[in-house]
């Protein structure tokens, strides 16, 4: 992980001297979503013999997964639709003809082998290791909880956190105030000597700073 990529979000004061616990997003700021989705479909179509040129789907599903995320986060859709209607979406956009069964089969090899792949983003293991001689570490995030810990555990990370909290779990996503207070009751930690790293600015960053934490917004997705 680059550091340079990491930005304040606007009107933030100075972080305070006094920080004791730092409370990271998974997907898109610690484990490379973009480049272990795009090995796991590769994986998944020379499985099942498909022909599919892989960039040109990807350059679809990534949008598409990531507005059904949304959605997901807002308690509009289903985990169930999430999965399905990603895959219904990009299939149809490149004009490949689908059924149902062939979907539910994708989709379930998507979620079985993603987790599987380890990448990180460049960085992210020296930044954490710099951090955990200092602060508390844990992570907050909206990503389905099994998959989630095999991702952490894959991917080396899991000595780095004493705590994840998962939506799944705590029964809120971010930016819903009570995934927050969650986190800093079960941790025993104050909200002012606290600090998220998220990619969202919606979920990580307006969710944190409504909580009265302080943020850091490591921008993967370029959003303004």
């Amino acid at each position: 992980m680059d550091t340079k990529n990491f930005q304040r979000p606007p009107k933030v004061n100075r972080f305070p001297e006094e920080l004791t616990d730092i409370f990271f997003d998974l997907d898109h700021t610690l484990w490379d979503f973009e480049k272990n989705s795009l090995l796991t479909f590769e994986k998944i179509f020379s499985e099942m013999d498909l022909t599919i040129e892989l960039k040109h789907f990807i350059s679809f599903y990534n949008p598409i997964n990531h507005a059904y995320w949304k959605l997901y986060r807002e308690n509009q859709i289903s985990q169930e639709e999430l999965r399905h209607n990603r895959l219904r979406d990009t299939f149809s956009k490149i004009h490949i003809e689908t059924t149902t069964p062939m979907i539910n089969v994708i989709s379930e090899e998507y979620i079985k082998n993603l987790s599987t792949f380890p990448h990180l983003f460049d960085g992210a293991i020296p930044l954490l290791e710099k951090l955990k001689n200092r602060y508390r570490l844990h992570i907050i995030t909206n990503g389905f909880d099994k998959v989630q810990h095999f991702k952490i555990k894959n991917s080396g990370l899991e000595s780095f956190f004493e705590n994840v909290f998962t939506s799944d779990i705590v029964g809120f996503k971010k930016p819903h105030p009570q995934i927050f207070k969650e986190a800093l009751k079960q941790t025993q930690a104050k909200a002012e000597k606290s600090l998220m790293i998220g990619d969202s600015l919606e979920a990580d960053i307006l969710g944190a700073l409504s909580q009265g934490m302080h943020a850091i917004h490591f921008n993967s997705h370029k959003e303004d």
